[in-house]
């Protein structure tokens, strides 16, 4: 892999030391890493630090003289390949969000043209804040990529999540990231389907369920990080889609299943992320329906099952993975799920309990095959997504060559 520009942008927290590994993993994977600085970053470790490990000047102001001599914020901004910014404390992420530019770090982010990626670090409590994840929502909708935060106990004692993800993780997920083209589904066709379907029951009212898409478009994500050429068919979300792919919006189960049929014989693998409704009403009525009864009753149908439909196909049959969404005995109902629709794989995760899933960040996932089990841990869903596609990629290959 051809050496690769990385701008670190150290801000202030306890987490700041965690960078100083970081560069040194980073340089040891070939990376060309420069350092920058918040000034609150600088009473947790000095830049002399940054500077023997990473062999550059270090960046502390935005407007120091000796520095802008030699490359101006902007050029510095250019000259990356990709902003890490590590620790990335809430006020940070805040001014990243409204677009604020006061500081140098804050200011190069502003100015980057390149793949900027955040690694948050901050109390479970201001992690778990609605305007911080108001943000963070923000933030990936324009193209951020979060690496983290991870779950434990914190420096200031409480548990929870707002830890930086260790060094190892942040730059394997980089390496992934630069690496895409030697990726395990280099130039593999991938379709995945994610996020609700909506039923209409009249002009105004549907049914429907909890699926935010967040995993479907991280999977998304990381097929593409992985060199593979994707189509996503989602259903209605509030997700900004994925650079460099085909997206197809649909709304309704039996629009889901249309897309999904007609592209599903041209690829390599497909992966039913999506929520799709098992029932639809019989009939979508013309006119709104009025309150005069004192009950409504709606006869329901069942939709088509497009996971099972595209696993039986007998030719250009793609690998196919589903998903298992339950809330009590998962394993029983995922592994018959597995068998039932002849699927080659499963992902399963409880849903109704506080172990992540629908309308979270984090997730868990009990993945099964024929003859084989694994398990991934709780963490970010575009993390997870990571590990599932490498999961998919081997998988995938040991059938190939069987």
């Amino acid at each position: 892999m051809i050496s690769k520009h990385i701008l670190l942008a150290v801000s202030g927290g306890i987490a700041a030391y965690k960078a100083a590994e970081l560069v040194r993993l980073l340089r040891k994977q070939a990376f060309d890493v420069r350092v920058v600085m918040t000034k609150s970053a600088q009473a947790f470790i000095s830049p002399l630090t940054f500077q023997a490990l990473s062999g550059h000047p270090v960046g502390t102001q935005l407007l120091d003289e000796n520095q802008e001599h030699v490359m101006g914020h902007i050029n510095l901004a250019r000259w990356a390949d990709s902003v890490l910014v590590a620790p990335a404390t809430a006020n940070c992420i805040a001014k990243f969000s409204h677009g604020l530019s006061d500081d140098l770090v804050s200011t190069l982010v502003l100015a980057a043209t390149c793949p900027v990626f955040v690694a948050p670090a901050m109390n479970q409590a201001m992690w778990n804040k609605a305007v911080t994840q108001e943000n963070v929502t923000r933030l990936n909708r324009d193209g951020f990529r979060f690496i983290g935060p991870a779950t434990g106990e914190q420096a200031c004692g409480e548990i929870g999540y707002g830890r930086m993800a260790e060094p190892p993780v942040i730059c394997e997920t980089l390496s992934q990231f630069f690496s895409r083209e030697e990726g395990e589904l280099s130039g593999k066709k991938v379709l995945i389907s994610a996020g609700p379907t909506r039923e209409p029951i009249d002009p105004v009212r549907f049914i429907t369920n909890r699926s935010s898409g967040k995993m479907g478009f991280a999977l998304a994500e990381a097929a593409i990080e992985a060199g593979a050429i994707v189509t996503l068919v989602s259903g209605p979300v509030a997700l900004a889609p994925p650079l460099n792919c085909r997206i197809i919006n649909v709304e309704s189960a039996a629009q889901m299943h249309e897309a999904v049929i007609a592209v599903a014989p041209g690829s390599d693998v497909y992966i039913g992320a999506a929520a799709v409704a098992d029932y639809s009403p019989n009939a979508n009525q013309p006119e709104k329906i009025k309150k005069n009864e004192t009950t409504l009753i709606l006869e329901l149908f069942k939709t088509r099952d497009i996971l099972a439909d595209v696993a039986a196909f007998q030719e250009q049959r793609p690998f196919t993975v589903g998903f298992a969404a339950e809330t009590h005995d998962l394993e029983r109902y995922a592994k018959d799920k597995l068998a039932k629709k002849n699927l080659d794989m499963i992902a399963a995760n409880w849903v109704g309990k506080d172990q992540g899933g629908f309308d979270r960040d984090q997730n868990a996932l009990q993945v099964y095959w024929k003859g084989g089990e694994k398990h991934l841990e709780m963490t970010d869903k575009s993390q997870l997504a990571r590990q599932l596609i490498k999961l998919i990629a081997e998988k995938m290959n040991e059938k190939n060559t069987t």
